[in-house]
């Protein structure tokens, strides 16, 4: 016999570890904050320790129910999929996967056309984080996340690198008409606009551009990327930003390289696994496709 704790409990702790709110879970789950906090209670006692500390009027997860949350989430997700294999084999499956902000919008998202083309039975799930680093939660099949590959960062996952990432200078099409950029030099008296996601990029392009003197020029700062990418698309300054996530913008002409020679290599992006999603699993066939469209299709680039 299994000794194992109350299932529904484990269900509404790990969406609240997933969601980081009593109030969230609650929401998702359709159920009053009230109920939420009684099962999670009654999952302590069955555990013997504490899941959830107070901060300020929030509950929010120790580390060790972290883990624990992200264990009980791939178990339920190994069980939907039993589940629909054995009693629904035609239904469509869903494939659930986490990416940074940005990435999924100007890069993941927009190809997803081509893998429903070739899986018409699969649903590709998006949800997004707003830091590139940021840890990996439950609930979801594939987490994309900037890094290298590297057993002892996730040693419980398999880490596949996907995407490079290439610093370069970009700008509006509009900006470019009326100010143009053709040296390194022109870009004095523009408005340099960064992110605090991305710390550094200008002092590294800058370096690379032998412009250090310049570092001190007027800037404004903003706290994500997809907020200052619209900034620079708006023409409210010059920016630099990763390619090849931009192609898309830079295709379809919202978004212009004038200095494309001057480049500055990141830390790329890679697809973390759990180790169960072994060769011929829908999970590793869609890591595979992740790493091939990186190489394939590439969308033609302004200069």
């Amino acid at each position: 016999m299994r000794r194992l704790p109350p299932l529904n409990a484990l269900r509404i702790f790990e969406v609240a570890a997933r969601t980081g709110s009593y109030v969230e879970a609650g929401v998702e789950l359709g159920l009053t904050h009230g109920a939420v906090s009684r099962q999670i209670a009654a999952l302590e006692g069955w555990l013997g320790q504490k899941l959830f500390v107070k901060d300020g009027r929030r509950m929010i997860a120790t580390q060790t129910a972290r883990i624990f949350a992200a264990e009980v989430g791939l178990s339920f997700d190994r069980l939907a999929v039993a589940a629909e294999a054995c009693g629904r084999p035609g239904a469509r499956r869903i494939l659930r996967v986490s990416a940074p902000t940005s990435l999924a919008m100007r890069w993941l998202i927009p190809r997803l056309s081509y893998y429903h083309a070739e899986h018409p039975h699969v649903e590709v799930v998006v949800t997004t984080v707003s830091c590139v680093v940021e840890e990996l939660r439950g609930g979801v099949d594939v987490s994309i996340r900037r890094g290298v590959v590297r057993e002892d960062v996730w040693p419980a996952h398999r880490v596949v690198p996907i995407l490079d990432d290439i610093d370069t200078l970009i700008m509006s099409p509009a900006l470019f008409a009326r100010r143009p950029i053709f040296k390194p030099a022109d870009i004095e008296g523009h408005t340099l606009l960064s992110s605090e996601t991305r710390a550094g990029d200008w002092a590294n392009w800058l370096e690379a551009a032998g412009l250090q003197h310049l570092a001190g020029a007027l800037s404004q700062k903003f706290d994500r990327f997809h907020v200052t990418r619209q900034a620079v698309e708006d023409g409210l300054g010059i920016g630099i930003g990763p390619l090849p996530m931009l192609d898309i913008d830079i295709a379809s002409g919202r978004l212009m390289t004038p200095l494309p020679d001057i480049q500055v290599p990141r830390t790329g992006y890679v697809a973390v696994v759990p180790r169960h999603a072994g060769a011929g699993n829908l999970v590793a066939g869609f890591v595979d496709w992740l790493a091939d469209k990186a190489h394939r299709h590439p969308v033609k680039r302004d200069v």
